[in-house]
């Protein structure tokens, strides 16, 4: 059972983690001087909640089916609201903060810095959906979900690392561009998981 079960997280990790990987590249392309300690607040940030919230799917499917049930379809609402709304912000200072060339002041409405609450919001809008993996795994007993989901955030952790690094890559070559390219990816990833999941 334990390798199908090693199996089974494996290719959850990897389904659970594009959407974080798509985003940690977004926030590498519109913050391309990210310091190496923020990438790993970033990376790690996202594989704990993609960790945490098939627990809490697990948790609710098997203790509280009935509040689980209640509260499912509002998942994709929260994650398109949460990603449309970095996502705009992000867009919004790519097409309009500009400044001028000549102008020795840098704009001051384009965030040079990624906050820890932004950092945050991006790790439940990306992981909401894994509440739903909590179904899946539901037959588990605690220490076998509790594996599959330290499997899944360690998937998570390098995946969205490397995205980051590939982000800042492209980020330094596209300048302003890769704040409007990051925020385009964030509202394309907020409708893919409310129409798609």
């Amino acid at each position: 059972m334990l390798p199908q079960l090693i199996l089974n997280a494996v290719m959850l990790g990897f389904g659970l983690a594009m959407d974080a990987f798509s985003v940690s590249l977004a926030d590498g392309l519109a913050y391309p001087d990210m310091k190496r300690g923020k990438a790993f607040t970033v990376a790690g940030t996202f594989a704990l909640f993609q960790g945490v919230m098939p627990l809490i799917g697990w948790f609710f499917v098997t203790r509280l089916s009935n509040i689980f049930a209640a509260i499912e379809p509002f998942i994709p609402w929260a994650a398109l609201l949460l990603l449309v709304f970095i996502g705009g912000k992000m867009l919004y200072e790519g097409l309009f903060c500009h400044g001028d060339a000549n102008d020795p002041k840098p704009c001051e409405c384009i965030s040079k810095v990624l906050t820890l609450g932004a950092i945050f919001v991006q790790g439940v809008a990306t992981s909401i959906d894994a509440l739903s993996v909590g179904l899946t795994i539901s037959e588990l007993g605690f220490i076998h979900a509790l594996l599959e989901s330290g499997i899944i955030a360690f998937l998570t952790f390098f995946i969205c690392y490397a995205g980051i690094l590939i982000g800042r890559t492209f980020g330094t070559k596209l300048e302003r561009k890769a704040s409007v390219l990051g925020g385009i990816v964030l509202i394309a990833i907020g409708f893919k998981i409310f129409f798609f999941g």
